[in-house]
């Protein structure tokens, strides 16, 4: 995950609706199906996939009330206690 990518894809949501996102995330999952996809291309889609949930999530955090700066900070600290175990 790449904290820019998800600050950019918050402000975005912010900006106009996370439905955006979300309809662009089914279309990469869709696109996944494509049997002729190369590793390195499916790789690339997942982390798109990967970075826009992180965004809705963080997303979420802020209209849920918490600061922007803290939300991104709880998220990466959930992703990186998750790759510690």
């Amino acid at each position: 995950m790449r904290l820019p990518i998800i600050k950019l894809l918050t402000e975005f949501i912010e900006e106009k609706d996370s439905d955006y996102v979300l309809e662009t995330i089914e279309t990469l999952e869709a696109l996944t199906e494509l049997p002729s996809l190369k590793d390195e291309e499916l790789d690339v889609i997942g982390e798109l996939i990967s970075n826009m949930y992180g965004a809705l999530d963080v997303a979420q955090s802020i209209q849920d009330g918490i600061p922007k700066k803290d939300a991104m900070n709880q998220f990466m600290q959930r992703v990186l206690g998750s790759i510690d175990k």
